[in-house]
C-alpha cells in the first residue's frame, strides 16, 4: 500500500457549462504537475489571471520526481513554497560512487556555505505537487484550477488559442491569449499539433522501487558500477521523507517491463541489495532511457514547457528541475508581453534559451548513459580502466558519470545579455548565488530574497546612477557598517560573501529570473536604460 495519503481534488462544473462568461483569460495551462503548477503560481506573482486544466483529480502517482536542486529550490522559494519543501525533504549534499564492493571516490556539491537552500533535496513528486496546489488557493483571483478538465482539441489564430474540453458535466470551450502546454512526456497538445521529439532512445531500462523500510543509511546518493548484489548492472540508491528509499536497478532492454513489475520479480531484486526481507514496496516503475526534444519550443502562441518540450533519462535529476527552469524564463517574459511592456518577440527568447538549456541537460544525460551502460568492449574497458584509476587520481574523477547533477544553465552570449565591460564578476547570463544580508527593516536575511520577479539594478559597494525610471527596484549592497541604514534602503553584506561573489565595485542589471542581464562599472542611467532595452527584447 502506498504510504501517501491520496485526496481527490473537487470537481466544479466549469462556468461555462451553465451560461457563464466571464472575459477572455490570458493564459490557459494544460497540466497541473509541478511545471504546471509552478507557472500559474508565477503568472498570479506577475498579475496574470489563467485557467489550469488537468484530467485528473490528484497528485502524481508514485514518487517520480524526488531530486530537487539548489537553483530549483531558489525558484520554489520566491514562488512562496521553497521553505515547505525544505523542511518535509531529506537534505543532502554528498555522494558516493561503488565499483563493485569498493568505494571508488565521493563528492560535496555544496561545500562552502553561505546559501539559503540547500545543494539537493529529495522529496516525492506528489509532495511538491500539494504544496502547489496549497500556494495556487492563494491567488483565487489569478488562478482558476479545473480538475476532470480535459483538453481534447486545439485551435490556434495569429492572438488566440482556443481548447475544446471534456468534464463529467459536458464538453465546452476556453480561449486565452497564450497556451502553456505541460502536459507530460506523452503530452496530447503535442500529438494534437502534429510535433515529434527528435532524439535518441537508449537500449536500456531501469527499475524504480520505493520501498517502506526503517534504515540506518545517511542522507546522501549511492550509486554502484557492477555491485555484487546486482552483477554486471548499475545500481542507485536515496533516501526519502517518511522512510522511503528510492532504489534503481538496471535491468537491460531484452527485460520485459510488465514482467519486471510485478511484486514476485521486484522483491527478491531487493532483498539482495539490502541483505534483509524487512521492507515493504511502496511503488515500482521501469522506464526506457531516453534524450529527446521538440526542434521548437515556441509555435505562434502555444508554448511547450517541461516534460512535454524536452525528456531526459533521470540520472543526474535534469528532468523535473529542467522543466522548473522552463517556467522561470518563459512567465516573466510572457507577462512583460501581455502588459505591453515588450514585444511578442521576446517569447522567442525562451525557445533560444531553455532549448539551449535543454541541450545542455541532454548532452550530460546522454554521457551519463553511455558511461553506466557501455555496449561495446572498448566501452567497457575504458569504464574499467577510468574506476580503477579514480580511487587515487584526480584526472580520472572527472571521467567517472553516474550522472551529472543538475546546475542552473548559463544564458551567456545570448541576445537578451549585454557583454560585460571591464573587471570581474557575475557574468552576463550567469544565475546570481544567493549570500546572506541585514537591513535595519528586517534584520538578517538572504539576498536572493530581495531580488527576483521583476528588473533590479544592484550595486556591491558601488554608487546606484541617478536618472533610474521609478519603477526599475534599486538595491545597494555594501559591507561598511558606516552605511548602514535603518530604513531597509541599504542591504548590509554581512559575511562580506557579496562582495567576494559579485565583486566590490560593479552595478548589475538583475533578470527577473535571478540571472544577470548586464555587468559595470560606473554606468551611468544610458548604460542601464540600453541594457534595460535590450533585456526586453525591445532592441532585438
Amino acid at each position: 500500500m502506498p504510504r501517501y495519503a491520496y485526496q481527490p481534488f473537487p470537481y466544479s462544473p466549469p462556468p461555462e457549462l451553465v451560461g457563464a462568461k466571464g472575459e477572455r483569460d490570458s493564459v490557459i495551462i494544460v497540466g497541473a504537475g509541478p511545471v504546471g503548477l509552478a507557472a500559474a503560481i508565477d503568472c498570479a506573482l506577475h498579475g496574470v489571471r489563467c485557467v489550469v486544466l488537468d484530467d485528473n483529480n490528484v497528485v502524481s502517482l508514485g514518487s517520480r520526481a524526488i531530486c530537487w536542486s539548489k537553483r530549483t529550490l531558489e525558484i520554489f522559494d520566491r514562488l512562496g513554497v521553497g521553505e515547505r519543501m525544505v523542511e518535509k525533504g531529506v537534505t543532502w549534499k554528498v555522494g558516493r560512487l561503488f565499483h563493485r564492493d569498493r568505494e571508488v571516490w565521493n563528492f560535496d556539491l555544496l561545500p562552502e556555505a553561505g546559501h539559503k537552500m540547500p545543494a539537493f533535496i529529495n522529496l516525492q513528486q506528489y509532495y511538491v505537487e500539494e504544496y502547489l496546489v496549497d500556494r495556487a488557493a492563494d491567488f483565487p483571483g489569478l488562478i482558476d484550477l479545473r480538475w476532470n478538465n480535459k483538453v481534447t482539441g486545439l485551435e490556434r489564430t495569429a492572438d488566440s488559442v482556443t481548447v475544446d474540453i471534456d468534464t463529467p458535466d459536458g464538453s465546452y470551450q476556453l480561449e486565452a491569449d497564450w497556451l502553456i502546454a505541460c502536459d507530460g512526456a506523452r503530452s496530447p497538445l503535442r500529438t494534437m499539433m502534429g510535433l515529434e521529439f527528435e532524439g535518441r532512445i537508449f537500449e536500456e531500462r531501469f527499475l524504480i522501487a520505493d520501498v517502506e523500510m526503517k534504515a540506518d543509511f545517511p542522507s546522501e546518493r549511492w550509486f554502484w558500477f557492477e555491485p555484487t548484489f546486482h552483477p554486471g548492472q548499475s545500481a542507485l540508491l536515496h533516501k526519502q521523507p517518511d522512510d522511503i528509499y528510492r532504489i534503481d536497478l538496471q535491468l537491460g532492454w531484452d527485460a520485459d517491463p510488465e514482467e519486471e513489475k510485478k511484486p514476485e520479480n521486484v522483491i527478491p531484486r531487493i532483498e539482495k541489495v539490502l541483505g534483509h526481507s524487512n521492507f515493504e514496496l511502496d511503488w515500482v516503475s521501469v522506464y526506457t532511457f531516453q534524450c529527446r526534444r521538440l526542434e521548437r519550443f515556441v509555435h505562434g502562441r502555444v508554448v511547450f514547457a517541461g516534460d512535454s518540450a524536452h525528456i531526459v533519462s533521470p540520472f543526474g535529476a535534469r528532468g523535473g528541475n529542467g522543466g522548473i527552469q522552463d517556467t522561470d524564463n518563459l512567465i516573466w517574459k510572457l507577462a512583460a508581453v501581455l502588459r505591453g511592456e515588450a514585444p511578442e518577440s521576446l517569447i522567442e527568447t525562451y525557445d533560444e534559451e531553455r532549448t539551449h538549456g535543454s541541450d545542455e541537460n541532454i548532452t550530460n544525460s546522454a554521457r551519463a548513459t553511455s558511461f553506466m551502460t557501455p555496449k561495446s568492449e572498448m566501452e567497457k574497458m575504458f569504464r574499467e580502466a577510468v574506476l580503477d584509476l579514480a580511487g587515487e587520481h584526480e584526472f580520472a574523477r572527472r571521467l567517472v558519470n553516474s550522472g551529472r547533477l543538475s546546475r542552473p544553465c548559463s544564458l551567456a552570449g545570448m541576445q537578451l545579455q549585454t557583454a560585460a565591460g571591464k573587471g570581474e564578476g557575475i557574468a552576463p547570463g550567469e544565475a546570481i548565488p544567493d549570500a546572506p544580508v541585514a537591513n535595519g527593516k528586517t534584520g538578517p536575511g538572504w539576498l536572493l530574497g530581495h531580488c527576483g520577479g521583476g528588473f533590479a539594478v544592484m550595486a556591491v559597494d558601488a554608487e546606484i546612477p541617478a536618472g533610474l525610471p521609478d519603477d526599475l527596484a534599486c538595491i545597494a549592497v555594501t559591507g561598511d557598517p558606516a552605511r548602514r541604514a535603518n530604513d531597509g534602503s541599504v542591504l548590509f553584506d554581512v559575511e562580506g560573501l557579496v562582495a567576494r561573489r559579485y565583486g566590490a565595485g560593479n552595478v548589475y542589471l538583475l533578470r527577473p529570473d535571478q540571472h544577470v542581464a548586464a555587468r559595470f562599472r560606473e554606468p551611468n542611467a544610458g548604460d542601464l536604460a540600453a541594457a534595460l532595452k535590450r533585456a526586453t527584447g525591445r532592441a532585438l
